[in-house]
């Protein structure tokens, strides 16, 4: 009791019980008035009590239960044609909507026939074609919705390149270009530049020149040598006509030029490796579209420049150069040439006389030789004559060599003479002359009078501890190249004339066995 008393007071101080709460036993009842009549009250059951549950979760009231939405109505999709029902549609077309569609299948590269609304045989196949490409039944008659699509996808791409129709009126040349790729840059005849627009990556230019076979053949020589057309890929020429293309790690470039009416009319597309598809529908549309609208031609007059000017505006059209280039020379009928080491030891590729390509037959790092095999067979105008008799110390040499590299159509004789035949240090199988060359020379024949061959001058020796003076250079001997040669397998001649030879005919001598010989990346 006295516990209960406690927690009655407790409740009581925290108002838990209302104030007019009371306890009582039911001693001090009176009599009951209600019901009247004394009858007993209803027994009103209570209510049962809900089982407790340990998990809260379990006794939250249930959620509503939200009404399922109305599903959507499935989209009316229309039955594909049959063969026959495409068929009938087809022939409610227009002859320009014929056309369109195979406009549209050429330019996705699954037709090749002529632009004539007809659909025979060739364009039943590409609609085949196109139709199984796109992973639908190929019945070779395209319903109306494979033709919408097909048309749609067409003209969405041709939005995409912006093709337009151009009339260069001072090149003579009508043709579509896509504009949204490339914009007007400049005139530099013979070429109408464009450059690259929105990051293309790609440049366009049109050739407009005067000329005839024979300029067409330089032309077709020229763009070769062009920083932007790679020397590897495809080529073909004839009289009237060639085509380029060249493709390397960085570029892919294609080249077409034809002679029309005493002009030669062209393009040339350079862009880069990955683009393929795009640009065939680029080259596609080009030589479609591409006319000569007369003789009218580019006149080299129509712009002036300066140098610098000229060089920034031929960016990218700069004419591909070497390395650097030495010199070699004939030593069989075939066109092998002897050559130094150096000039060909980190060489991505070797051309001699700028356009025959070569290839390294033997080295020998040590004494500082080369031979080279070219590709095709050469028809040499000399060949080299070793002079293996003792020297003559003293005697008047020449050599033959490029000495200003490739800038200039033939080698240069530089006169010297005979010192020592050893090195400074008593090596054998060097010569020691006196003569002011240049590092283009390095690789030439060292002549005496009578043209034989006493030796190859080797390039300047570097040495960081001493400063030679001018005009000390030393030549491999000819024994010694001689020697190499026969181990690489090569026959040599050997000098028999003896007597001088007038300077006109030792000049000829000497640069009709020379060569120019360069390193490329």
């Amino acid at each position: 009791m006295a516990e209960g008393a406690a927690q009655l007071t407790g409740l009581k101080r925290e108002n838990l019980i209302p104030a007019d709460s009371f306890i009582s036993d039911g001693g001090d009842f009176r009599d009951q008035f209600w019901p009247a009549g004394g009858a007993e009250a209803p027994v009103v059951a209570p209510e049962p009590v809900p089982e407790v549950s340990a998990d809260p979760l379990l006794d939250a009231p249930e959620a509503e239960v939200a009404a399922a939405p109305e599903p959507e109505p499935e989209p009316v999709v229309e039955p594909e044609e049959t063969p026959q029902q495409a068929r009938a549609s087809e022939a409610e077309l227009s002859a320009d909507d014929r056309e369109l569609l195979q406009i549209a299948l050429q330019w996705f590269g699954f037709y090749q026939g002529g632009i004539d609304g007809a659909f025979g045989k060739g364009t039943r196949n590409s609609m085949a074609a196109w139709q199984e490409a796109l992973g639908l039944e190929p019945t070779g008659i395209l319903t109306t919705r494979e033709r919408a699509t097909l048309v749609a996808n067409y003209q969405a791409e041709v939005a995409e390149f912006g093709f337009a129709e151009v009339t260069e009126a001072e090149a003579g040349i009508q043709v579509t270009l896509p504009l949204a790729l490339i914009e007007f840059d400049h005139y530099e005849p013979p070429f109408v530049h464009f450059r690259a627009k929105g990051g293309s990556g790609l440049t366009l230019v049109l050739i407009s020149q005067p000329g005839d076979v024979a300029g067409l053949s330089g032309l077709y020589d020229i763009l070769q040598t062009l920083e932007a057309m790679p020397l590897t890929g495809d080529r073909a020429r004839t009289d009237r006509d060639f085509r380029i293309h060249g493709t390397s790690a960085s570029r892919d470039s294609h080249a077409y030029a034809a002679l029309s009416g005493g002009a030669i009319k062209g393009w040339m597309l350079i862009s880069a490796p990955g683009q393929e598809d795009r640009d065939a529908r680029i080259i596609q549309i080009l030589e479609s579209s591409f006319k000569s609208t007369g003789a009218a031609a580019l006149d080299p007059g129509m712009v002036t420049l300066d140098d610098s000017a000229r060089r920034g505006l031929l960016s990218g059209l700069e004419v591909r150069r070497p390395l650097f280039s030495r010199t070699g020379f004939f030593v069989d009928a075939a066109g092998s040439v002897v050559t130094t080491a150096e000039a060909v030891a980190q060489c991505g590729r070797i051309t001699l006389e700028r356009e025959v390509e070569a290839t390294v037959a033997a080295t020998d790092a040590a004494a500082g030789l080369a031979v080279l095999t070219p590709a095709a067979r050469l028809a040499p105008p000399a060949v080299a004559e070793f002079q293996l008799l003792p020297d003559r110390i003293g005697a008047e040499i020449g050599v033959a060599g490029y000495s200003y590299e490739d800038r200039l159509p033939a080698p240069v004789l530089t006169f010297g003479a005979l010192e020592e035949s050893v090195g400074l240090n008593g090596e054998p199988g060097l010569k020691r002359l006196s003569l002011a060359a240049l590092p283009g020379d390095a690789g030439g024949p060292v002549v005496d009078g009578a043209g034989a061959v006493v030796g190859m001058l080797l390039p300047a020796a570097a040495d960081a501890g001493r400063d030679l003076p001018a005009g000390v250079a030393f030549a491999a001997s000819s024994a010694s190249v001689a020697a190499f040669l026969k181990g690489a397998g090569l026959t040599i001649r050997e000098a028999e004339r003896t007597e001088a030879l007038p300077p006109s005919d030792l000049s000829d001598l000497a640069r009709g066995m020379t060569v120019l010989v360069s390193c490329w990346e």
